[in-house]
């Protein structure tokens, strides 16, 4: 009977102790995964610390250190499906010039809503001064090369 309760209590301490080094992972990757060539799930605390804050202020201030697109998707969207792999690929490509976010309208109703996300994928084209720009529906890849190098790094 010792032995089956020392065995599970060593079962429960492994247990305990992956969880705490899987958490600590995670949000390590979350810290490096900004600007590091992968797209960035935000949500409306991202947005408001590292993009706009539009609790505190109505006239538009970006506030990130470099230019950004934010992918306004839904899980069961088919074109938001297909553009998906472009945007991850792109966040590669561009990797240290732009970050490259997603946020899920059915997850984010407060983030859409400030965006007007009546049809999906909107993508907001956000450069480092000026206003930011939106583009409606899917693209193809080339699309989005040229709107990121004429608009956003321009």
């Amino acid at each position: 009977m010792k032995k089956v309760l020392v065995m599970v209590a060593l079962v429960m301490v492994s247990v305990i102790v992956y969880a705490f080094n899987d958490k600590a992972e995670t949000n390590q990757s979350k810290k490096e995964a900004i600007g590091n060539g992968k797209v960035v799930v935000m949500n409306k605390e991202m947005f408001l610390k590292d993009v706009f804050d539009y609790e505190k202020s109505k006239k538009w201030k970006y506030k990130g250190d470099k230019p950004a697109i934010i992918d306004l998707y839904a899980d069961w969207c088919g074109p938001c499906r297909q553009t998906a792999p472009i945007m991850k690929e792109l966040a590669k490509e561009y990797a240290g010039k732009i970050i490259i976010y997603k946020v899920n309208v059915d997850k984010q109703k407060e983030l859409a809503a400030l965006f007007n996300a009546t049809s999906i994928p909107l993508f907001v084209f956000i450069p480092m001064n000026g206003d930011p720009q939106l583009f409606r529906g899917a693209a193809d890849k080339a699309t989005y090369k040229k709107a990121i190098d004429e608009f956003l790094l321009k």
